[in-house]
Formats: structure tokens, sequence, C-alpha cells
């Protein structure tokens, strides 16, 4: 048999096993890449406890650069077996798979750079694909596409808030001054953030008549504000619910999203789902 066909093959069954859930032995390599991405993350997390860090640190760190090796690994393999690479290095989750691994190797740099590593909890977004939860990835896909076109209202809502929190900073700067802890403007604008977004640390407090009076008006505004990009983005989630359930009349499968069923269609005639009404 000549060798690229035997190559072909190899890398189409390397394929199946690593990006598909289909198979038994697809769907077995993902549960068992969960489990990992478990127990590396367990680690990272348990080795923040001075306890755990001070008994079992050597055990904690060959662990951990174990997991990252068969992450690695898997990694590569993932690129040999992608029929375009570059589409997969630059995807989602061959981003998140990247930047999974990459702390462990910073840490040869940067100490401490380990801990990064629970970004490895992305990668459990693949339970959905692999539970065959694909109502879930259209709703996703609703929640993406309703961020998107709220970004550039929320942007300029975001630009106003600030404007608006240097304004209230510098003037409770003049008002307050150093003696009542206001040492800075940026000091000032950081009690504005604060108490704007009805957190209230409380570290810093106005202490006179008309400061005090300043900071209950900024309370009040804080929740006429916060109400805003909700209001913002439950229109544009409504909008896109919308156009997913009936874009222009089309109605589209929640599984595989394809589009023409008839009016009183139950099932999709693609892949036989349910079609939500």
């Amino acid at each position: 048999m000549d060798k690229s066909v035997i190559k072909e093959s190899w890398r189409k069954h390397l394929h199946e096993v690593i990006f598909e859930a289909d198979t038994p032995a697809g769907k077995g390599f993902d549960i068992a890449l969960l489990i990992a991405i478990l127990l590396s993350i367990l680690i990272v997390v348990l080795e923040s406890v001075n306890e755990l860090r001070a008994d079992y640190l050597g055990l904690m760190r060959t662990l951990e650069w174990t997991f990252t090796i068969l992450f690695t690994i898997e990694y590569i393999l993932r690129i040999i077996s992608a029929g375009k690479p570059w589409r997969y290095i630059f995807s989602f989750y061959g981003l998140v798979d990247f930047f999974s691994i990459l702390p462990t190797y910073l840490s040869l740099i940067l100490t401490g750079s380990q801990y990064l590593l629970v970004v490895r909890g992305l990668r459990l977004l693949r339970i959905f694909r692999i539970l065959k939860l694909s109502r879930y990835l259209g709703e996703a896909e609703v929640l993406k596409k309703a961020l998107y076109a709220s970004a550039a209202k929320i942007t300029v809502f975001l630009g106003a808030v600030f404007a608006l929190t240097l304004i209230i900073g510098s003037v409770m700067y003049l008002i307050e001054g150093p003696t009542n802890g206001f040492t800075s403007i940026p000091k000032s604008i950081y009690w504005a953030i604060v108490t704007l977004t009805t957190v209230g640390y409380g570290d810093i407090a106005p202490q006179t008549t008309v400061g005090q009076t300043l900071a209950a008006a900024v309370m009040i505004m804080g929740y006429g504000i916060i109400a805003v990009p909700t209001g913002i983005v439950s229109v544009e989630l409504s909008r896109a619910e919308g156009d997913y359930k009936d874009n222009n009349g089309v109605r589209r499968c929640p599984s595989c999203h394809a589009a023409g069923h008839k009016e009183r269609a139950k099932y999709c005639y693609n892949c036989g789902s349910p079609l939500s009404e």
C-alpha cells in the first residue's frame, strides 16, 4: 500500500478519535481528557494551600508536569490530525488548548505563573459536544450574537460612566481633600467607582455634609446605571432568540441549525431532532 494512503488513513483515524465524539473511541478519549483536566485543575488549586504545598510540593509539581506533557502531546496530535491545522490553531478551542499548557513552561521563567493553569477550566466546555447537549450550543450561539450586538451600545455607555466617575472623583477630591482620606484624584475616582457600582467597601468615606450629600446622590444614581446594560443585553437577547427560532419565517433546527422547515414540522428533516415551538 502506498505510504501516502497509509498516512492519510492514519490521520483520518486519529482525527476521529480526537475530534469526533460519535465513536466509542472518540467518546472515551474525550471523557478521559475531561477527567485529566479536572485532576490537573485540582492539583493547581491544592498547591495554593500552604499546608499541602509544604508537604506535597514535589508530588504536585511532578503531576503538574505530567499532565502538561500529556496535554502538549495531545495539542500536537490535534494539529497533525486537523484537516486545516491553522484553522484549529486560531480557533477558540485551539487557543484555549495552547494557553492551557503555556503557564507550566512559563513557570520556568516567571515564578507563580503555573497558577494560570486554571484556564484549563475552559476546556471543560467540550462536555456540551461530548454529551450531545446541542441545545445548549444553540443557546450559546444566541448569547454570543446578543453580546456582539450589544457591544457598541455598552461601549458608549461605559465611556459615559468613565467620564462621570472622573467628574465625580474630581469634585469629591475638591470637597473632602487629603485630610479626609481623598489624597489624590485617582483615589477619589476609585471611591466614585466603588460607590457608583453600589459595592461600597467603606475604606474611604466622605466626612463633610456636602461630601455625604454627593455620595448619597451617587449611590442612588448607581442603581439606575446598573440597570442600563442589563436592559441593553435583554433586548438583544430577545431579538437574537427571535432570529434563532424564526429567521424571516425560516425555522431552524436547534441541533444542526438546518433551515427551511415547514410551519407544522415537528422534527428536523436533516437530523431528526425535535423542533422548538
